[in-house]
């Protein structure tokens, strides 16, 4: 008796191991556990020369179950389809406040401006993390500052506007980032609130603190 209890608990530490070691998602954990502990039960009752397939058959399943085979990748991307006559003009506007600032900013393929402080040296987030942050809003036309803060944020990168999608992931971790973004790709005709007014180019300082799923 004493044998096939220690027997049980090697099977469910090496089971809930394998899918604790698969997952930070603790949903998927206690999913986990049920799913060793049901397991385990069964194969303790079964001769030892069926434990290996159904323990190859638990790879399997657990596989599936945590995602340890998923694809990590994020194929998400920025929806840069907007109007570009309004793109255009907003373009336009960018690029002689930049003359006339003297900043030599790189462009980007969407059309946005940026320019890169600091590279950093942690992960590079995509669309599918989320991104911790400190950063400064400012209009365009008269520098006023429409939204700041000192403190860390934690925003889900796709949730914000299409200009923090696309400028963001141009840095990693530790990294910051002063970004010239058309209206088109901000909040567009419609503004937002009192403090933004429509088709209103926007400049946001950047600093990328921390990257998570």
């Amino acid at each position: 008796m004493e044998n096939l209890v220690i027997h049980f608990i090697y099977l469910f530490r090496i089971f809930f191991t394998f899918i604790k070691l698969s997952t930070n998602n603790p949903a998927l954990r206690w999913s986990g556990y049920i799913f060793s502990l049901s397991l385990a039960l069964k194969i303790q009752k079964k001769f030892i020369m069926r434990i290996l397939p159904l323990f190859f058959v638990l790879i399997l399943s657990s596989t599936f179950l945590t995602g340890c085979f998923r694809n990590d990748g994020c194929d998400q991307e920025p929806n840069t389809a907007v109007d570009q006559n309004q793109l255009a003009l907003d373009v336009d506007a960018i690029e002689s406040y930049l003359s006339e600032n003297n900043i030599e900013a790189e462009v980007h393929p969407s059309g946005i401006r940026y320019v890169v402080k600091e590279t950093g040296t942690g992960r590079k987030p995509t669309l599918c993390d989320q991104v911790t942050v400190r950063y400064e809003g400012r209009l365009m036309s008269d520098g006023s500052v429409f939204d700041s803060s000192d403190r860390a944020i934690a925003f889900a990168l796709n949730r914000l506007i299409t200009g923090w999608q696309v400028g963001i992931p141009l840095i990693k971790e530790g990294g910051s980032i002063t970004l010239y973004i058309p209206s088109s790709y901000a909040y567009g005709r419609k503004g937002a609130g009192d403090d933004i007014p429509p088709n209103a180019n926007l400049i946001f300082d950047i600093e990328l603190v921390a990257v998570f799923n």
